[in-house]
């Protein structure tokens, strides 16, 4: 059921009318033409005029009016025309309306004087629509203008009066428990320092009453009628101290400074700045700009920093102190910290910044703790300088981001080094494929009888240099292969390779730290697997015997070092054979790619061989 409210509200100085749960059949009952009714001179253009208007005849001396003309935005709400509306008696077509407006009509038929009206219609108890009214006599009749608004939709159209970011004035705000608004025509907007004064959140039917106002006591309302008659003159301005009491009861000193100006359209805009100065006491009272800052203060790595421009209203909160490694209460705002920064065109750019030659500085630069270079942060800095209420302010962020620093650049080494490994891995395997197959044409012709020999020491070689890319790649090292370790595992792959019945054993002794790149342990391992593998055919014909086969590397001065490989089976019969042999040849070939000097050993029984070469080559790949 259709309830009605209605107030004055002296500060707007307008007619409130509250309507509750209304339906349309309240506002709209079709009913037959009473009156034959002409058009209104200058319809035309009453039609495009952006306004709604409306135009009633009076009838019987105001106890009735005949509707002439209905607005667009009404005849579309109530789905129907001119022809539907025109020459109805406004008490039969409309009952609601009649009601609602009767008093009112007749107020300006009879003293002729304009009344503005806002009418306010609420639908369950929430705002659904808002229409600011003005009644007039002119020539007759009775004429209604009304600006429909829909509060459904956020159109903040005093915005570009604003010169200042809303999201940073809020923390200014919170900072020094300001608040600030605009009024233009009729409609305010609120800042969100305001609604922190007032205790209470922001309701979408803010923007058309004056929130702060309404709850001044009623001891200062004559202070507020003062400050509206002082401040509707041109450029006019006003400061004073009232009270107010909040919703949930508290009651508060503000000290307001308003003033008001007509811009290029004449139209007047008013604009307040309030302060909440009330004494507060207790220690458990905490101002806003310290629950803002308590957001920050767990965090060692990010800092917020109010006004750090500013030596004197200064704020940063913990991460600042942790930061540059000074307790907050030994910090004073000081020039000389800029003195640990790394970067000096970065400090130039600060200065700049402090001296207003910049607005905005934003930089990630190096920052030494208390000047120790061996203490060092990458930070990233923010502040930006802008202006508030004809006062410069400032506000920033700074970030300790060395651990996001150091990692990023580990990323990168490690990146590198997977592109060095890449390449290493297909320049190795091309390498020893081309070795592997020269010994292959090299074989194919001395043993072309003996394919199976050709197959066997193509499998030991492979099994030796698969061995070896096996243990590099999953060292990821190329530099430095530990020579004792792989020769040990060598040995047991060897072992189980050898096609013999005689069993052999081996013996390998190498230095402990002694560690070759693989440009030259890939030679040296070949070398060691022709002078096995011949030993294994042809120095032990006796099974019963102990054989062995006995290796021993060593460091000597000058980065040379010294293999000695040796068995204890049978000498050959004619030494001069051996240089003769395909093995040898291929020994000599790899001596040479080594830079080395290999030779025979004479001892009493078996063969031995010593090779002398550099341990350091240079590296293929960088």
């Amino acid at each position: 059921m259709m309830r009605v409210e209605k107030e004055y509200r002296q500060l707007e100085g307008i007619d409130e009318i509250r309507i509750f749960n209304a339906s349309q059949k309240d506002f709209y009952r079709p009913t037959r033409q009473e009156f034959e009714v002409d058009d209104l001179p200058l319809q035309k253009l009453l039609n495009n005029i952006p306004v709604e208007i409306h135009s009633l005849a009076p009838f019987n001396d105001g106890e009735d009016f005949i509707i002439e003309k209905v607005g667009d935005f009404t005849l579309n709400k109530y789905d129907c025309t001119q022809k539907d509306v025109k020459g109805r008696l406004l008490s039969k077509i409309s009952p609601g309306f009649y009601e609602i407006l009767h008093d009112e009509l007749l107020e300006v038929y009879h003293n002729h004087n304009i009344k503005r009206i806002r009418f306010v219609y609420y639908y369950k108890n929430k705002l659904a629509k808002l229409s600011q009214a003005k009644i007039l006599f002119e020539k007759g009749r009775i004429f209604i203008t009304s600006n429909n608004i829909d509060t459904r939709i956020s159109s903040r159209v005093d915005l570009e009066y604003r010169n200042f970011n809303e999201d940073k004035s809020d923390i200014i705000e919170n900072f020094s428990q300001t608040g600030s608004y605009y009024n233009i025509n009729g409609k305010y907007t609120w800042s969100q320092g305001i609604f922190n004064i007032i205790n209470r959140a922001k309701e979408d039917s803010d923007d058309y009453y004056n929130i702060v106002f309404d709850l001044v006591i009623p001891e200062d309302r004559q202070i507020v009628n003062k400050i509206f008659e002082k401040t509707n003159k041109q450029t006019a301005q006003f400061e004073e101290i009232i009270r107010i009491k909040t919703d949930n009861g508290i009651l508060k000193t503000i000290h307001i400074n308003i003033y008001s100006y007509f811009d290029e359209s004449g139209i007047i805009i008013r604009q307040g700045l309030i302060n909440d100065i009330t004494n507060y006491s207790g220690e458990d009272f905490t101002k806003p700009v310290d629950f803002l800052l308590n957001g920050f203060k767990n965090s060692k790595k990010l800092a917020l920093l109010v006004e750090p421009l500013n030596a004197k209203q200064f704020k940063f909160s913990k991460g600042f102190y942790t930061l540059i490694g000074i307790d907050s209460d030994k910090y004073y705002h000081s020039k000389a910290i800029l003195d640990n920064i790394v970067e000096k065109d970065t400090v130039e750019r600060i200065n700049k910044l402090l001296k207003g030659e910049i607005n905005k500085f934003d930089e990630t630069f190096s920052y030494y703790i208390d000047g120790d270079a061996n203490n060092r942060k990458f930070v990233d800095l923010y502040i930006e300088r802008f202006e508030y209420g004809n006062t410069i302010h400032s506000i920033g962020f700074l970030t300790d981001i060395t651990e996001e620093k150091e990692n990023y650049e580990q990323l990168i080494i490690s990146n590198d080094q997977r592109l060095v490994l890449i390449k290493e891995i297909h320049h190795r395997v091309k390498n020893n494929l081309q070795v592997l197959n020269s010994f292959l044409n090299l074989e194919k012709r001395a043993y072309r009888d003996n394919p199976d020999l050709i197959i066997e020491h193509m499998q030991t070689r492979l099994s030796s240099l698969a061995l070896l890319h096996e243990k590099t790649y999953n060292s990821r090292d190329f530099k430095n292969i530990n020579l004792k370790d792989y020769l040990l595992d060598h040995d047991r792959q060897t072992m189980n390779l050898v096609d013999s019945i005689n069993p052999i054993e081996f013996e390998t002794y190498i230095d402990e730290d002694l560690n070759l790149s693989i440009e030259v342990i890939t030679p040296l391992l070949l070398i060691v697997d022709e002078i096995t593998m011949n030993a294994v055919k042809h120095a032990f014909p006796d099974a019963s015997a102990n054989n062995k086969i006995i290796k021993s590397i060593k460091s000597l001065d000058d980065g040379m070092a010294e293999l000695i490989i040796k068995d204890n089976g049978v000498c050959m019969k004619d030494i001069n054979q051996i240089s003769k042999h395909l093995g040898c040849e291929i020994i000599k070939s790899l001596t040479k790619q080594l830079g080395g000097k290999i030779s025979l050993i004479e001892q009493e029984k078996g063969t031995g061989y010593k090779l002398v070469f550099t341990n350091e080559m240079e590296h293929t790949i960088e």
